[in-house]
């Protein structure tokens, strides 16, 4: 991802989700996956990149870590629509 000067940055341990589905989520909130990997929407761009499981007892969960960086207004108003995406139960 490029950083450009007075852009913002989020990050967030996403668990329970896999990261295809995260991928198309962000897909479907208008990114576009490029060749070397982000997702890039209008304004932002994001990152995906898978963790160890996150462990309690003997349960297991997937997690994916997600940044993205971009313009403050593009950032806050993705996040505001991935939250709705990622409160559904199942999916």
């Amino acid at each position: 991802m490029i950083w450009v000067p007075g852009d913002m940055e989020f990050k967030r341990d996403v668990r329970a989700i896999p990261l295809w589905l995260l991928c198309e989520y962000l897909v479907e909130l208008g990114g576009q996956v490029q060749p070397d990997g982000p997702i890039v929407g209008a304004g932002w761009s994001a990152s995906l990149t898978q963790l160890e499981d996150f462990s309690i007892g003997s349960l297991r969960v997937g997690q994916v870590r997600l940044e993205i960086r971009g313009k403050e207004r593009a950032v806050e108003d993705l996040k505001v629509q991935l939250e709705s995406k990622l409160a559904r139960g199942g999916g």
